[in-house]
């Protein structure tokens, strides 16, 4: 189903929009919280890649709001801010070292000596309290308000993450910690039907997009946040191509597991002759019809391979995107075929680590899943993972292999 949300519509675009939001934004933090502690008392989870200790996770959250507004001199100059300006001292002695992720190696945080979870709550709201009474005095728009922004959809994508991570680990979650489980709506009827073709038993329905050029990253006019791999604007020609109106179902991805004995996800098991699926710890019948997902970009492109499709580039799912009706998008993340690179002319933001320490080494994903914020779903949002990963809700959507640009 496609998300009813549209870009900008759901961001904060006032001093006291911004102010409802991040305390909604905290509210779902400090309920995420009570859903880890319920579900997992002791706190403790393997040290593995894909993770973070949730207690190193909680402390990340409110010391980057601190870092970037409360001990930040040059909150208010935006994108002029020096980042490597001193800052004030943390409330928190050692708060530097446990909770930079700049400096703080990702296999040292299970060794570090973190607050409990009474403490770090604390330090969260003595955090935003903060936040609020300086936003209180700040600027009403735009540059004034940069960093307020920032830390808002920083905490927006730290739910998804913990929302990745009670998954793998097969923890049980209120449906209520879910953004996405109430947020879909139909796809508006096309006008004229689309093009369909079967594959393995299943109709693939596509639409063929006519050569043009678009204009891709965002100038400065934009009102919705953006992060620097959005920019700059630039003109990018696109042949004629043909693209799926909906990502790769399970049905379509199972029938492929079944005929070429390649490993399925760990979330999915056959019983009985029904196939189940693992939501948050609970064994469910799974939806064929549903967008297959916690893929990696290898199984994306093996099922592509077996298929004689491709995986779309970034430019070509953007532009259909954004000007077909029926393109459906927001139940998973899908993988393109684009390494995360710069666009052309780009210049880091003062959070020089959100983007530029993973350029070729990193895949573009676009569109949104069922866990990620409506301030964040966008046509236009670059999401980045390592191309080896299957713990993201990831999916894809295909491209006819003659017409991939």
């Amino acid at each position: 189903m496609q998300r009813l949300y549209r870009d900008m519509s759901a961001f904060p675009q006032t001093a006291t929009e911004l102010a409802q939001a991040l305390q909604h934004a905290r509210g779902r933090t400090l309920a995420l919280m009570d859903a880890w502690c319920e579900a997992l008392p002791s706190l403790k989870v393997p040290q593995e890649s894909t993770l973070n200790p949730p207690l190193w996770e909680w402390g990340h959250i409110g010391w980057f709001q601190t870092w970037w507004i409360g001990r930040n001199r040059q909150r208010s100059l935006g994108l002029r801010c020096d980042p490597d300006h001193a800052r004030l001292p943390s409330a928190v002695q050692g708060d530097d070292e446990r909770f930079n992720s700049s400096t703080v190696a990702h296999v040292r945080r299970w060794s570090l000596e973190l607050p409990g979870v009474v403490q770090t709550k604390a330090e969260l709201a003595r955090g935003l309290e903060e936040t609020l009474l300086l936003l209180d005095q700040a600027g009403r728009s735009g540059q004034d308000l940069y960093f307020w922004q920032l830390v808002l959809v920083h905490e927006d994508m730290h739910h998804e993450a913990a929302l990745y991570m009670a998954q793998a680990l097969g923890l049980p979650m209120p449906a209520s910690s879910v953004p996405g489980s109430q947020a879909a709506g139909k796809a508006v009827r096309p006008a004229t039907p689309p093009t369909g073709q079967h594959l393995h038993g299943w109709r693939r329905l596509g639409r063929r997009v006519r050569a043009r050029r678009m204009v891709m990253g965002q100038d400065d006019s934009g009102r919705r946040f953006r992060f620097d791999n959005e920019s700059e604007a630039h003109e990018v020609s696109l042949p004629d191509f043909e693209i799926d109106l909906q990502p790769v179902t399970w049905g379509e991805y199972l029938d492929f597991v079944e005929a070429t004995n390649r490993a399925r996800p760990s979330a999915v098991r056959r019983e009985a002759g029904q196939w189940w699926f693992r939501r948050f710890g609970s064994w469910q019948a799974l939806d064929l019809h549903a967008p297959a997902c916690y893929l990696s970009a290898a199984d994306a492109q093996a099922w592509c391979d077996w298929s004689a499709r491709e995986l779309p580039t970034e430019a070509q799912w953007e532009c259909a995107a954004r000007s077909l009706s029926d393109f459906e998008w927001g139940q998973v993340w899908e993988w393109t075929a684009s390494a995360f690179e710069p666009y052309p002319g780009f210049v880091p933001h003062p959070y020089r680590d959100y983007s530029a320490p993973w350029f070729g080494t990193h895949r573009v994903l676009r569109g949104a899943s069922e866990f990620t914020s409506a301030r964040l779903v966008s046509t236009a949002y670059r999401n980045f993972f390592l191309p080896e990963r299957q713990d993201v809700m990831a999916g894809f959507r295909t491209v006819a292999r003659s017409q991939a640009g």
